[in-house]
């Protein structure tokens, strides 16, 4: 784990959303539920009694342990089988339609897109006209939503907050390349854990065939401009666009579309919304209008954590809120969002004066920029790094190499390289290859040196290591 200042020292508390508290006016506003709706409160009554056995079609037995919430559809329980615990989502009459379990049929038929899916597994059904449910895996308590970060009841580091994105959207990504579309990625189906980084994606029993009919179009404020003004059928490039605004919030604690238009907005009515995110949405930072910057003492949080992050990504999110708000097939796609976030993680530098997190960012080294601590105010130094293929490396003591890095895949747990000492001479330092394949290390002047597995590569300006399949170079 890395040992640095938490981003909440950056977070100065705005009046309305996501400082220390979001009063109870915007928590509905921005479609956070009441603790009593929440699957993570414990309701009191519901449709199903604890201690009632329910059988699954698959003949499996399922005890009903306690209700963990409900919603418009129906109510989630804890349940438990064999010794485990699962949950278990029991939809009221209205809800429990054919077409509905056609989709759950279908949905446990061809199992999870990957395994931050917490997937229907099984399927609890008696005859059409009567409610049925379907279980799936329980969310551990440490994962916590976006909207728990935006009240500062979860605080990552940026390093994880980093690797939360990067699952989030390789999830999606595992999702559209098996042919399907989420159709509401908002605050309420994605989890994390501040810890880690790992990500839970759940709401999926609504996931559909790309282009397919569909009850459901999202939740508002995540909603592609198509689909509020009724112009389109949920898609990938839709949900592109709700990836979109949900990362923004998990990196700027705002919406995308909400600056000082919205703070002037005096009844937000159905009128108003369609206006804000349909007919007339513009970028809170437009780099070519500023008729909608965030209003200072309001919107203070995209203010702030605009500045601390790296070019790369503001590119990604302008294009999205300017190109991509009028067409769909110019949205950002998973992978260049991947291949950002991999490279936000690779180039973190630890503040030497007081420990913060701060981003490198290759257009200031390239403008003559110096890095500065958000934090301490103080400069801080890049460190030698390493350029492979797309990925950028930044190489302090303990730094690791990840199969990705050398590879280009999608292994970010992979152990493959470490920044270590000479040992013979502490003043050097090179990458130790932790892989059985053997490197090629080329020095300046041309010459191949075959890197073994435990052995070392120097870290020397303009020398070379060819790991295979991608070749790195140091600066």
């Amino acid at each position: 784990m890395r040992t640095a200042i938490s981003r909440k020292s950056c977070a100065q508390a705005s009046k309305r959303q996501g400082g220390i508290e979001i009063p109870a006016s915007a928590r509905q506003r921005a479609g956070v539920r009441n603790a009593d709706e929440s699957v993570c409160g414990v309701i009191m009554d519901g449709q199903l009694k604890t201690g009632r056995t329910v059988i699954s079609e698959s003949g499996v037995k399922y005890t009903i342990r306690q209700l963990l919430g409900s919603g418009g559809q129906g109510e989630v329980y804890e349940v438990e089988s064999r010794g485990r615990t699962y949950a278990m989502k029991w939809y009221y009459k209205n809800t429990a339609t054919m077409d509905q379990k056609d989709i759950l049929d279908n949905l446990i038929l061809k199992g999870q897109p990957d395994e931050s899916f917490l997937w229907p597994q099984d399927m609890i059904f008696t005859a059409y006209g009567e409610s049925f449910g379907y279980v799936m895996p329980l969310r551990p308590k440490n994962y916590k939503s976006i909207v728990d970060m935006m009240k500062r009841k979860a605080e990552p580091s940026f390093y994880c907050l980093c690797r939360a994105a990067y699952n989030l959207t390789k999830g999606y990504n595992a999702l559209h390349m098996k042919g399907y579309s989420y159709r509401d990625i908002s605050f309420g189906n994605a989890f994390f854990d501040p810890d880690t980084g790992e990500v839970l994606i759940c709401d999926n029993d609504n996931v559909s065939y790309n282009g397919s009919k569909s009850t459901v179009y999202g939740t508002p404020r995540f909603m592609a401009p198509e689909i509020v003004l009724g112009q389109a059928k949920p898609s990938r490039n839709t949900d592109l666009f709700s990836l979109a605004v949900l990362l923004f919030y998990m990196f700027m604690l705002n919406h995308p579309l909400e600056g000082r238009r919205e703070a002037q907005i005096k009844c937000m009515d159905i009128h108003a919304m369609n206006r804000l995110y349909g007919t007339d949405p513009l970028f809170i930072f437009d780099p070519d209008n500023k008729d909608n910057r965030p209003l200072p003492g309001y919107q203070d949080n995209a203010l702030v954590f605009w500045d601390l992050y790296p070019q790369q990504l503001k590119e990604l999110f302008v294009t999205s809120f300017t190109v991509g708000l009028k067409q769909p097939n110019r949205r950002i796609t998973e992978s260049k969002w991947m291949e950002t976030f991999a490279n936000l993680m690779s180039g973190i530098i630890l503040c030497p004066n007081c420990g913060s997190e701060i981003f490198y960012d290759e257009a200031k080294e390239k403008n003559g920029v110096a890095h500065t601590c958000w934090n301490c105010q103080k400069p801080a130094a890049v460190p030698a790094k390493i350029v492979i293929g797309r990925s950028t490396v930044l190489l302090s003591e303990g730094t690791k190499l990840y199969m990705h890095h050398i590879d280009g895949g999608q292994d970010m747990d992979t152990v493959a390289g470490e920044v270590v000492r000479n040992p013979a001479n502490p003043n050097m330092w090179g990458i130790k290859n932790l892989t059985k394949d053997s490197w090629t290390y080329i020095k300046a002047d041309g010459t191949q040196i075959p890197v073994g597995e435990g052995r070392s590569a120097a870290i020397a300006k303009d020398a070379k290591i060819d790991f295979g399949r991608l070749k790195g170079e140091f600066y």
